[in-house]
């Protein structure tokens, strides 16, 4: 293993052991946090339900049911072949409508107290046959509401043949993403823990990164490679972007990681963006040069100001503050910069990106955002960005730390070091 950087945290030796390692570690989380993690976050599902008056909330999105049930299925193909699916009464059972043949992947569940085979009423799975397929799949749902409630169903993900299908049974519709999102948007201390270890085999990836971009030569997509290797060893389960670029190709932003071969002395920019161990999200970027070359002055100069609007943005956070106040005292973006300027100031973050966001300042007034104007609360999680670069010119640095919000303040979860420049 090549020498490693310098971790000021009391948690170094753990995030070092997992990069230094020849086969992937336990997790150092008991399965009782991971239970009670599950408990609360069934209760925050329904704590929602109670709020907006409705009998039960229906989700389709993988990562909604992974949330409220722990139920883990084949996510990245069922977030685009919607053949599971969960109900979660206010007042009643939790009931996992799982692919046929995956019964056992709820078995054991506390959060889970009854299973069913879910009906399939895409295209695909029953050509020309979709709408009468979907009101098999309504009866379905009708047949487990509560009696003597009123049927107002949230929903997060709805086919347009579904909607008609359960209006025939009474079943009144509500925009069930507003419910799951402010769910999700608060963390147990047990939550924390799960994503800290998410966080450490992230930190653990860059580590391997940060190794192989020393040697100029290697191919974007080599480098890139060394985060999927880290996360599914250690029980991670996707990357959600390819976003890793070198020199000219890291301005303009958003251009995925490539054959190209990297050269020394060129920026590396990149953004995690990790869905790991425990369903938990690690969005974490940072930038340096190949072969970890002294940097040009303008390498320099854009690392300055990239890690300014980290600090400053990150010095602001704390429970109670809300969005315009933010807004108002956040960072100001020099204006050669900003033609390329990211958008977001900050987002929130769970088992993927989440509510909150902050918008920076230049599209702050007008947003949704600025007319909702949230606070933040203790027990948030939020990945603060900056993408630093001109527009047109030179090259552009990415960084990005994920903290939680506390009364008093921030606490950083991700550990690698910035870059000492």
């Amino acid at each position: 293993m090549a020498d490693v950087r310098v971790f000021s945290d009391e948690r170094k030796a753990t995030y070092l052991n997992i990069a230094a390692a020849d086969h992937p570690l336990t997790s150092p989380v008991p399965e009782r946090t991971h239970e009670a993690a599950r408990r609360y976050r069934l209760s925050r599902i329904r704590e929602q339900l109670d709020r907006h008056d409705c009998a039960a909330m229906l989700l389709h999105d993988p990562i909604n049911i992974r949330y409220a049930l722990d139920v883990s299925n084949m996510q990245i193909w069922m977030a685009h072949n919607p053949t599971s699916y969960a109900l979660i009464c206010r007042d009643g059972p939790a009931v996992y409508f799982g692919y046929a043949g995956s019964e056992h992947l709820a078995a054991g569940l506390s959060t889970v107290d009854e299973y069913r085979t879910a009906v399939a009423w895409q295209y695909q799975d029953v050509p020309g046959r979709v709408a009468e397929t979907a009101r098999a799949w309504a009866e379905g749902i009708a047949d487990v509401l509560p009696l003597g409630r009123g049927h107002r169903l949230a929903v997060d993900l709805c086919d347009p043949a579904g909607v008609p299908a359960l209006a025939a049974y009474g079943i009144e519709l509500v925009e069930g993403r507003e419910l799951t999102e402010h769910g999700r948007s608060i963390k147990s201390a047990d939550e924390l823990e799960l994503m800290r270890w998410t966080v450490a085999v992230c930190d653990a990836a860059i580590q391997r990164m940060y190794e192989r971009s020393a040697e100029p030569g290697r191919s974007e997509l080599e480098i890139w490679a060394e985060l999927h290797h880290e996360n599914i060893r250690n029980g991670g389960e996707w990357i959600e972007t390819r976003l890793l670029a070198s020199g000219p190709r890291t301005n303009p932003w958003f251009q995925e990681a490539s054959h190209r071969v990297t050269a020394a002395g060129e920026m590396l920019s990149f953004d995690t963006d990790m869905i790991g161990p425990y369903g938990y999200c690690a969005d974490i970027s940072r930038s340096w040069t190949v072969g970890h070359t002294p940097p040009s002055p303008a390498q320099r100069d854009l690392y300055r100001h990239a890690r300014e609007q980290i600090d400053h943005n990150m010095a602001l956070l704390r429970a109670g503050i809300t969005l315009r106040e933010f807004n108002e005292r956040s960072w100001r973006i020099p204006d050669r910069y900003l033609a390329n300027e990211y958008g977001w100031a900050f987002h929130g973050v769970g088992m993927a990106d989440e509510y909150p966001a902050a918008p920076t300042h230049p599209s702050f007034d007008g947003s949704a955002y600025a007319e909702l104007n949230p606070s933040l609360e203790a027990g948030m999680v939020v990945s603060l960005e900056s993408l630093i670069g001109e527009h047109g010119r030179g090259e552009c640095v990415k960084l990005e730390t994920q903290v939680v919000i506390t009364e008093s303040g921030s606490e950083r979860l991700d550990m690698f070091p910035w870059e000492d420049w």
